[in-house]
């Protein structure tokens, strides 16, 4: 066996190792109840053709007028290719530029987007602009045993997406650069 098959083999990744997207959170938080939630939701539905789910306050915040349960923020999950398509469109408004910070470790990364209308939705003056949040979470393949009912066990610590891991995906998947 020559030199290069060796090579090949060891670059090689199993498919098993191979890093891909679960799910991708998106949220938009407007800080007050009524109709500016009913807003957000709108742009959620446009961007991802899913009913979004709205979030309550937790606690009272008197300074803000925010009350216990009142709605104040929307949100959805994407997951599969369509996860995939959006989360590129998220990152060209970023230019395919994150910094290091914005990875966790548990293998996660995220970021914000000031405006919707730059991820290509057109601008509507009655529902305005909203800015969101990006959330991507990574696994491998065997995620599954953790979450399943019968016989759960644990994802063994070498099969855990690592940060250093998570920002090699993200460079060779969208060419992206962090500092």
């Amino acid at each position: 066996m020559s030199e290069t098959n060796q090579v090949e083999k060891k670059k090689e990744v199993k498919e098993n190792r191979r890093i891909k997207i679960s799910k991708l959170c998106l949220n938009i938080c407007t800080g007050e109840a009524g109709d500016s939630v009913t807003r957000a939701s709108s742009v959620l539905k446009a961007l991802t053709n899913q009913d979004p789910i709205q979030s309550k306050a937790r606690i009272t915040i008197r300074t803000f007028g925010i009350r216990r349960d009142q709605k104040i923020a929307s949100h959805v999950t994407v997951r599969g290719e369509k996860a995939y398509e959006i989360l590129k469109r998220g990152l060209r408004v970023k230019e395919f530029e994150l910094r290091e910070r914005n990875f966790s470790e548990t293998g996660n990364f995220g970021f914000g987007v000031s405006e919707h209308i730059d991820l290509g939705l057109k601008y509507d003056p009655q529902i305005g602009i909203f800015g969101m949040d990006f959330y991507v979470v990574l696994k491998r393949m065997g995620d599954r045993v953790s979450k399943r009912k019968r016989a759960r066990s644990h994802v063994g610590k070498k099969h855990r997406v690592t940060k250093d891991e998570a920002m090699h995906w993200f460079v060779d998947e969208f060419q992206g650069t962090i500092f």
